[in-house]
């Protein structure tokens, strides 16, 4: 397993946690070699965020409580601030964000349509994971764009906000105890339609044995970080 946090300790050298997303500098240089072109990555990555606020908004819609809504709202709006920061960069570059997001809108609202629950606790853990699980995804890519990565990176490590939905999941789950194994069968359900979102966003045909090889060190660390999320709210991932 590749340690992409923690290095073992040698004599002499201070333990440091590494960035979200750096890979180290040899894995950065062979996952770059899978980076898409830099408008895929653009327009995947603000489109992304876009779903995302849309998502949020009609669990608001759709949720009775003002505390809650609220507590969504805050969600909602770090997507939106994200995507709004993405497309400004796109129209910097001289770009038309609309046209650089619209190739990958069907296959986009597919996933989104997959991943969305029939519940709106099932929906909200989808944001926190699939969003989660993406964002380090992208940010791992960033590395590969120079100063345009460096500032998506920027835009992508903002404050999500996504703590309010940990918090509203926690309360049905102590409310009702069967909420936790719903919820951990429907968090496992999901990982495997977002590295299929993480696969098809690499550069076309990149992904043979050597590719495989290349991308497996930024799985790894999608798939632990994921195991995280899910043992802080109590789920088995």
């Amino acid at each position: 397993m590749v340690r992409w946090f923690w290095q073992r300790r040698e004599p002499g050298r201070r333990l440091q946690l590494r960035e979200r997303g750096d890979l180290g500098d040899a894995h950065r240089v062979a996952f770059e070699q899978l980076a898409p072109d830099i408008d895929t990555f653009l327009g995947q990555a603000a489109y992304l965020q876009l779903g995302y606020f849309e998502t949020l908004s009609e669990l608001i819609a759709s949720t009775p409580a003002l505390s809650e809504k609220e507590a969504l709202s805050r969600a909602a709006g770090a997507a939106l601030t994200k995507h709004e920061e993405l497309v400004a960069l796109i129209r910097e570059r001289g770009d038309d964000p609309t046209e650089i997001m619209l190739p990958f809108r069907e296959q986009l609202d597919a996933f989104r349509a997959a991943t969305h629950g029939v519940r709106p606790q099932e929906t909200m853990l989808s944001v926190h994971i699939t969003a989660g699980m993406l964002d380090d995804f992208y940010l791992a890519l960033s590395a590969s764009y120079g100063e345009t990565g460096r500032r998506v990176a920027r835009i992508l490590q903002a404050d999500d906000d996504r703590d309010a939905l940990v918090d509203l999941l926690g309360a049905a789950i102590e409310s009702d105890p069967e909420w936790r194994s719903l919820l951990a069968m429907w968090g496992r359900r999901l990982v495997g339609d977002t590295l299929l979102i993480a696969r098809a966003a690499l550069r076309p045909g990149s992904l043979d044995v050597a590719g495989e090889r290349k991308v497996e060190p930024v799985f790894t660390e999608l798939m632990a970080a994921h195991s995280r999320r899910m043992d802080a709210m109590g789920l088995a991932a």
